[in-house]
């Protein structure tokens, strides 16, 4: 199974690639053992999200800009409210990254 490097850059992920360089730096963990780890996060992300999240939310805002290159959208919101089933939540600017999903299948 394929799997995007999105996740690599969401909080957990930044969090997860800071600890492992200080890992590999202090001698603690080879760089190859740490590139492992990373490949095993991603897949671990998708499957998780794939499986795990049924939750819907909608969104709504100002398009401020969009791109699509290699497969990959992504679009920055200005005033973006999210409505979901229990909660609302209106943030500034957002950033949306989505990818094909029948891609990581081939």
């Amino acid at each position: 199974m394929a799997t995007f490097e999105l996740y690599r850059r969401s909080t957990i992920g930044m969090c997860l690639t800071e600890t492992l360089d200080e890992m590999v730096s202090s001698g603690i963990l080879s760089p190859e053992l740490a590139i492992q780890v990373l490949v095993q996060f991603d897949k671990s992300m998708t499957e998780a999200l794939e499986s795990q999240v049924k939750s819907k939310v909608s969104i709504k805002g100002h398009l401020h800009t969009y791109r699509f290159c290699d497969n990959v959208w992504t679009f920055i919101l200005q005033d973006a409210h999210f409505k979901g089933d229990e909660c609302q939540e209106t943030v500034g600017r957002v950033k949306i990254v989505a990818c094909d999903s029948k891609l990581l299948t081939q």
